[in-house]
């Protein structure tokens, strides 16, 4: 059986100390924004792109702090996900033009992040990034 290949982006925003963490509208999982890296696309673009288009926030990258994978099934065919994940610091509000993706955004304190999030492997990379939010320059 082939295997489908698919790369994404990511962000870890943070403001005012707090952490966006969303809600999927489909699988009602919570984890940070993310999407799909589009052709000519930079990941550090996507993730700036996806972050805005899903949550109305308008962010820059600080810096790359992980990646995730994972298997999941779409219509019988086995896909492996590669996200990569950016630290990045919120600059203000903007346009939410996918928000349908998202069934609810919060802000929250960095030591409640880990507990809202999830599935395992985002909790695993948070865990390495946590401290590097703590320590983020406003």
């Amino acid at each position: 059986m082939a295997i489908k290949r698919i790369f994404s982006a990511g962000g870890i925003v943070v403001r005012d100390g707090k952490v966006l963490v969303t809600q999927h509208s489909k699988h009602k999982g919570w984890d940070f924004p993310k999407g799909h890296i589009e052709t000519g696309e930079s990941s550090e673009q996507t993730a700036v792109r996806e972050v805005e288009e899903e949550t109305g926030v308008k962010a820059e990258v600080v810096e790359k702090v992980g990646q995730t994978e994972y298997f999941y099934y779409e219509d019988k065919e086995k896909v492996l996900k590669t996200v990569v994940y950016f630290l990045m610091r919120y600059i203000g509000d903007g346009e939410a033009t996918t928000a349908f993706e998202v069934m609810a955004t919060e802000w929250l304190d960095p030591e409640e992040v880990e507990e809202k999030l999830t599935f395992k492997d985002t909790k695993a990379m948070w865990s390495k990034v946590k401290e590097k939010v703590n320590n983020l320059p406003l």
